[in-house]
């Protein structure tokens, strides 16, 4: 850590005297807690919040970040280059959710055809809960480091290679490991797609937004199966994989002409109440430290840098005014596949690789370990009740067709639309009554009153599916009722752990999704390499009832959190401003924070 970076620690500090009364959006503030937000501004405060510019919706929300008066800053970014970014955001994440599970339509052919196990499909199947999670974390520091695109790039174009590789799968290995590719490709869409939509929406925006996220993850979940079973039926088995690739490489021609870089450091943006003297008072380096941004200044003109960073000074590292003389960056460069970061030293390998340790703090805090339960164990039961499906609809008493088996995943996907929905539209309403209450206080928490759905409709779900298929009940109760109550449940549980985790850390989007994502993995690929094994010995009925019991468990963890959630966060505040310090690369001095 180089000293002319507390310089910056110095001008952002005193940027914050200006909102210093907030503690709501200070976090220096001595009584600020994470996930504590004052969303709604009462009469009262209008004075105050105009002298400290602070800045609200039409309606009175308080802006969450708060953001710069630059044309690039993509909370700034018009209606329609908003939604034609998430869009793409959305495809992404559906189109990785298929691939991912599109695999189980072709099981039956290759144990027919090339005698490959299903115990070795399932092996295939926990392998690519292990690399989502893998690849997701590893991604992680990149995302920072290098820009949000690259990722996606990457990915996508690994799931690519995975897609071919499964296409032309003849023996056992093929399948197993190209799902290893498959699901490295699913990482983009477990943490970087959340990133990316906390870095162009306000928090009150993001409930709807990841309610379509959620209904995008349901939607890739739910249909691939589906159209893999057309696929297998009416095109062989192979175009699975050979579909999978072709699409994989359109998506590629599209990010690379069409998709933005959202990446933008708000921390470079000057208040217009601090003059251009009071910045170079702030911003005054030593000797030494000049020594160093020479040094700096001397390489970047070395790599090309404009004019403007190469003035040899710490203010041009700050654009002042807030940004409102800003011109909007040419359009080549909004899609260029890689944005360094401001803080990226070198070529950022050292950064690197002390990001994906720091990254692993994360289990230190609470609710990054209550969300991946939550999720992890949807991710569980999904490769439970596609497994019972694969072993034992397609033989009698069932006989379904490769069509019929996918039709299935119909009630699922309706029931997580449904889930989404309530978990994420009516969850707000909910979420802003509760902070009119509290005079425009907001609290994390407020989400997870909604898990109250699941602890009631998994359970029943679960039984329901699991009985119905042991007694032959009527596919109307065991598909239409068991399986849309599964799906509900899959919906809103991801909903509520992911706004309850980007509420309770905002600064620490990315690395809380990786730690869920490595949790809810972790718990996929256990599962999913014992299911088979579970099944076999004790049966669908009794084991949904463990699955149930597991599921009302969760349920039952998140009670504490309800109760004593807030003074958890209170708790490791100072390793949250610690963890966001270090990372963006300066210390604020322990006897600060």
């Amino acid at each position: 850590m180089t000293s002319y970076l507390e310089p910056r620690q110095s001008l952002m500090n005193k940027a914050s005297a200006f909102i210093d009364n907030d503690k709501y959006i200070n976090k220096y503030h001595p009584d600020y807690i994470p996930g504590t937000s004052n969303i709604f501004l009462q009469e009262t405060d209008a004075d105050s919040a105009n002298e400290s510019n602070l800045k609200t919706s039409k309606t009175g929300i308080i802006l969450h970040p708060q953001p710069t008066d630059s044309p690039n800053d993509p909370l700034n970014w018009g209606v329609w280059t908003k939604a034609s970014q998430l869009a793409i955001l959305i495809f992404i994440t559906a189109f990785t959710a298929a691939t991912s599970n599109d695999a189980g339509a072709d099981m039956d052919k290759l144990n027919e055809i090339y005698d490959i196990s299903y115990a070795a499909m399932n092996t295939g199947a926990g392998i690519l809960f292990i690399s989502i999670a893998l690849s997701t974390y590893l991604l992680g520091p990149s995302a920072s480091l290098y820009g949000r695109k690259m990722t996606y790039l990457l990915c996508i174009l690994v799931g690519l290679l995975g897609a071919v590789w499964f296409g032309k799968a003849n023996k056992t290995s093929d399948e197993v490991w190209s799902q290893l590719f498959v699901g490295a490709s699913e990482g983009c869409a477990e943490a970087c797609v959340q990133l990316s939509i906390s870095d162009m929406f306000y928090a009150h925006q993001l409930s709807w937004v990841l309610t379509l996220y959620m209904i995008a993850t349901s939607g890739g979940t739910y249909l691939g199966p589906l159209i893999a079973g057309f696929i297998e039926e009416y095109q062989t088995f192979r175009w699975v994989g050979w579909w999978g690739a072709i699409l994989s490489g359109v998506l590629l021609v599209v990010l690379i002409f069409t998709q933005y870089e959202t990446y933008f450091d708000r921390s470079r943006y000057v208040p217009k109440e601090i003059t251009s003297e009071e910045l170079r008072v702030i911003s005054r380096p030593t000797e030494k430290d000049q020594e160093l941004v020479t040094v700096e200044v001397s390489s970047d003109m070395s790599k090309g840098a404009e004019p403007s960073q190469s003035t040899g000074t710490l203010d041009s590292f700050y654009i002042q005014n807030n940004g409102a003389d800003e011109n909007r960056i040419p359009f080549f460069r909004r899609i260029q596949p890689i944005t360094l970061a401001t803080n990226l030293k070198g070529f950022g390998i050292k950064q690197y690789i002390q990001r994906l340790f720091l990254m692993l703090r994360v289990f230190w805090f609470p609710p990054v370990v209550l969300s991946g339960i939550l999720w992890g164990l949807q991710d569980a039961f999904l490769t439970f009740y596609l497994t019972t499906e694969d072993n034992q609809y397609y033989d009698p008493p069932f006989n379904l067709s490769a069509t019929g088996v996918a039709l299935m995943n119909v009630p699922c996907l309706i029931g997580s639309i449904i889930g989404c929905f309530y978990a994420g539209v009516l969850s707000d309403t909910f979420v802003a009554w509760m902070a009119r209450r509290r005079n425009g206080i907001q609290e994390a928490e407020d989400y997870l009153y909604f898990l109250i759905a699941v602890f009631f409709a998994c359970p029943i779900g679960l039984m329901i599916f699991a009985v119905g298929t042991d007694r032959l009940w009527n596919w109307r109760v065991t598909y239409c009722v068991g399986l849309s109550f599964i799906g509900f449940s899959f919906g809103c549980s991801g909903d509520i752990a992911m706004s309850y985790l980007m509420l309770a850390y905002p600064e620490m989007v990315l690395e809380g999704m990786i730690g869920v994502s490595l949790i809810n993995n972790f718990i996929g690929s256990i599962f999913t390499f014992v299911c088979s094994y579970w099944l076999d010995a004790m049966g669908n009925t009794n084991t949904y009832a463990i699955l149930s019991a597991l599921q009302v468990l969760a349920c039952v963890f998140a009670i504490p959190f309800l109760i004593w959630g807030k003074r958890m966060r209170l708790w490791t505040r100072k390793y949250y401003l610690n963890y966001v310090e270090t990372r963006d690369g300066f210390q604020k001095p322990q006897s600060e924070i």
